[in-house]
């Protein structure tokens, strides 16, 4: 289902894959993130850890109510307190949504799949 943002000059129609992607490239920027992860089951307890080009993957985006609201699937850095990542991911994303298209984000649910040690 699309998104459908009407101004003076006509109606932009935004799909949801664009949505996912541009949510996916702003929670990128938050420390602490490593990626996103599949929406599907872990496999033998393990989160498969999604490249740059498939974010869209990890993020489940719907319509509700003229609003928009979404589920990200995400994987932490260890070391890093989850709650702040979640918190700062939830911000950042709703941000980046409102300015850059113009969409109204009502909650951005962030599921932790998983927590993976970087290499420095």
């Amino acid at each position: 289902m699309a998104i459908e943002v009407t101004t003076e000059l006509g109606k932009v129609t935004i799909s949801d894959d664009v949505v996912a992607t541009v949510a996916g490239i702003s929670a990128m920027e938050v420390f602490g993130l490593v990626g996103m992860a599949s929406r599907k089951q872990l496999k033998d307890g393990i989160a498969e850890l999604l490249g740059r080009e498939n974010l869209g993957r990890g993020i489940e985006v719907r319509s509700e109510d003229d609003e928009v609201v979404i589920d990200m699937y995400i994987i932490v850095s260890y070391g890093t307190k989850i709650s702040e990542v979640a918190h700062n991911v939830q911000q950042k994303v709703i941000y980046t949504l409102d300015t850059i298209m113009g969409v109204k984000v009502s909650r951005v649910n962030v599921i932790v799949q998983g927590v993976r040690v970087t290499q420095a």
